[in-house]
């Protein structure tokens, strides 16, 4: 199969990025170089650059030179993604470990973030998220049974919980909320990282159509893990 040329820039980039050629904070080559270099246009090579910018891999400045980001994974703060496509979209690969999917019943802090009253029954998820065989991600969801019956019956190693949510319930309306944790000893070992590292945590609630969906807990290892976004205003 062909590659478009927009893609063969970008995995241009990426791989001198990965590969270590191009470290952090080195400048990218400029649109009308790409441009000269793969015989395109200066759209097409805008376009290469501006997706690299916008999953963090890249920084674009408005009339300077363009350079490599931090090299941690990064998110936006803005939009409800997928983990798995934003992995994808990297040109890594994403994998999903499930370590608990059952029936809890609800206390009061699932409660009143679900919107149930306590002692309610609530479908559960544990999942470890992957990117490159390093983990990402902790994902815990309480969802709400009166508005996904049959959660428990997915397998959420071959489709992500938010991406079967979504799917069956179209998001309306969302909460974030962004803090920095302490890991326990349990923590650490289920992200595998080392004592005194700081974790990212993201603390998710949605909607649909007024109806409660999920409150979800996602803990990311700090050292490989970064919110951030971007606001053009007219």
């Amino acid at each position: 199969m062909t590659v478009s040329k927009y893609l063969q820039i970008k995995q241009h980039l990426l791989h001198n990025i990965e590969s270590g050629l191009w470290p952090e904070y080195s400048p990218v080559p400029s649109e009308n170089a790409l441009a000269e270099e793969f015989s395109v246009s200066r759209m097409t090579a805008r376009r290469a650059l501006q997706e690299l910018a916008e999953q963090g891999v890249i920084v674009r400045n408005q009339g300077a030179a363009s350079y490599v980001a931090s090299l941690k994974s990064q998110s936006s703060m803005l939009a409800i993604r997928n983990i798995a496509d934003e992995i994808v979209e990297r040109g890594h690969e994403h994998k999903a470990q499930v370590l608990q999917l059952d029936k809890v019943i609800a206390d009061q802090v699932v409660a009143a973030n679900l919107g149930v009253s306590p002692g309610t029954e609530v479908f559960h998820s544990v999942i470890l998220h992957f990117e490159n065989a390093q983990v990402l991600q902790l994902e815990e969801r309480f969802v709400n049974p009166k508005v996904a019956p049959d959660y428990l019956a997915q397998d959420f190693e071959r489709q992500t919980s938010h991406d079967y949510l979504s799917q069956k319930l179209p998001l309306t309306e969302a909460e974030h909320l962004v803090e920095a944790v302490v890991p326990d000893s349990e923590l650490q070992e289920l992200l595998h990282i080392q004592e005194g590292t700081a974790c990212l945590r993201v603390t998710r609630r949605t909607w649909s159509k007024k109806a409660s969906v999920s409150y979800a807990i996602l803990t990311h290892p700090g050292d490989r893990y970064r919110l951030g976004s971007h606001l053009t205003f007219g």
